[in-house]
């Protein structure tokens, strides 16, 4: 695409026919005509590889301080302009696509699997964007984070039209919202989860990290709310779209569930609004399934889908991979693994356990690394508290010493109920819990999740806990001969 059209897009006039080879807004991948967007972060400003970019080829640099040069293109805000360059590099295929976006602190990726199960059960093919992975078709890529760099986004809704997706399906973070990834995208519609304390390592404050997510109601024709939220009120202020409440507790919501059942093998209920009521079968145990399924099913009834078809779609989903995933064993334990990694996560997945284990709840988790500090003794309590035993060890623990981690977590256990094991190194870690397990017991290795890696100082290693429950449990039975 001409430089020329590009520039047109932010508003701005030239005459130059130049052909752009890429996007870019990190300096490594300055090439011969590719167009440099310096964004300014907290750790590196582009601003500074300007005038190196136009020395390399580049056609020429987004900037939003004046840097005197001859090719730069001056706007007010790099961070938007980056999103509404690599839209049009795609020829803007955002608008080609019915997109749905889910926010909150938890239960985004579920949400997502969900609503992309129903939809393509009643007969829409659908792309997915989030955590665990992206798919377009039968494709599936490995996703580096919640919400992808704009010019892997936008190429992402441009494979999805090639493909004939009709819909796409996308969480959308905080970050991403803040960092102006999505401008200028319109959502059909939204959905709200929750909203707890994560990323005040990013945000600064609670009140900026919601300000993030209400973004994206901003973008959006139709909401989805969970009125059991205390953000709920304040995501539904200010918007302009049409607002739809859902509720476990609150009777005069738009949608409510009734008589609720959670058993190991998932949940039902009655979904009810002013003129309707169907019986709802999900397969993912614990009360977070019933917010999280009941989110989905009330976005596509509200957007037109028939009430009926809705239920019976959601009937057939089945789980995501790392959101209380059984671990296949041969034992008379059980192992699930979950991505709990925030406070109001651990203690959903716990309670949970809790309510379908007939023998003891043994727990496996730690904090990450270069992350929010203050989440770190408030898991602490909350995972020795709804466990019988807990085993604290690393998460992903980056550039910090995994030891002082733990001893941040151990700030909030001085008075627990459970036996409390301290071990360093994940894997031995998760030995000692499956040494400890016995019949009817449940082994929740939370944090990890869907991740088939570790961060450590050194880098990212390969570690995927599938694997290491299945070498553990083959070294005990090698050892038992």
């Amino acid at each position: 695409m001409k430089l020329s059209i590009l520039a047109a897009e932010l508003g701005v006039s030239l005459d130059c026919d130049r052909e752009i080879s890429i996007i870019t807004d990190n300096s490594a991948k300055i090439c011969e005509n590719c167009i440099f967007v310096c964004i300014e972060g907290k750790r590196f400003d582009g601003h500074t590889k300007a005038a190196e970019a136009l020395e390399k080829g580049a056609a020429a640099v987004v900037v939003q301080k004046d840097m005197g040069l001859e090719n730069q293109i001056l706007v007010e805000n790099t961070r938007s302009a980056y999103t509404k360059l690599c839209a049009a590099y795609f020829e803007h295929p955002e608008k080609k696509l019915r997109i749905i976006g889910v926010t909150g602190t938890n239960g985004k990726t579920t949400s997502c699997f969900i609503l992309k199960s129903m939809l393509e059960k009643l007969g829409h093919k659908t792309g997915l964007i989030g955590t665990v992975k992206n798919i377009v078709g039968d494709k599936e890529y490995t996703a580096s984070l919640t919400t992808p760099d704009c010019l892997e986004l936008f190429g992402l809704f441009d494979e999805m039209v090639k493909a004939e997706c009709e819909f796409c399906v996308m969480e959308v973070s905080s970050q991403a919202l803040d960092q102006r990834r999505v401008d200028g995208i319109h959502f059909e519609a939204a959905i709200f989860t929750n909203l707890t304390r994560d990323h005040l390592d990013y945000h600064g404050s609670f009140e900026n990290y919601m300000a993030a997510k209400h973004i994206l109601f901003e973008n959006s024709s139709l909401a989805i709310m969970n009125e059991d939220d205390d953000a709920s009120g304040y995501m539904m202020q200010n918007t302009g779209c049409r607002n739809v409440t859902f509720s476990v507790k609150k009777d005069d919501s738009d949608y409510t569930a009734k008589n609720i059942k959670v058993t190991a093998s998932g949940v039902k209920y009655e979904l009810v609004s002013s003129s309707d009521i169907a019986r709802v079968k999900f397969a993912v145990p614990g009360e977070f399934s019933v917010y999280n399924s009941m989110g989905a099913a009330v976005c596509l009834v509200e957007m037109g889908f028939d009430f009926r078809s809705v239920v019976e779609a959601m009937a057939e989903c089945t789980g995501v991979p790392g959101r209380m995933e059984v671990v296949a064993t041969d034992t008379p334990y059980t192992v699930i693994i979950d991505y709990a990694h925030s406070p109001d996560g651990l203690e959903n997945v716990l309670s949970t356990v809790r309510e379908i284990t007939e023998g003891k709840v043994i727990s496996v988790f730690g904090c990450g690394g270069d992350r929010d500090k203050t989440k770190r003794p408030i898991m602490g309590r909350i995972g020795t508290e709804l466990s019988d035993v807990a085993v604290i060890t690393s998460d992903n623990p980056r550039s910090e010493n995994p030891d002082e981690i733990i001893n941040d977590i151990l700030e909030g256990v001085s008075k627990h109920p459970s036996k409390l094991i301290v071990e360093p190194d994940r894997t031995e870690a998760i030995r000692k819990a499956l040494n400890s397990a016995k019949d009817g017991d449940v082994i929740v290795l939370a944090g990890k999740g869907h991740e088939t890696y570790q961060i450590l100082s050194t880098g990212k290693i390969h570690y995927d806990e599938r694997e290491i429950v299945r070498n553990l449990l083959s070294e005990k039975a090698e050892a038992r001969k």
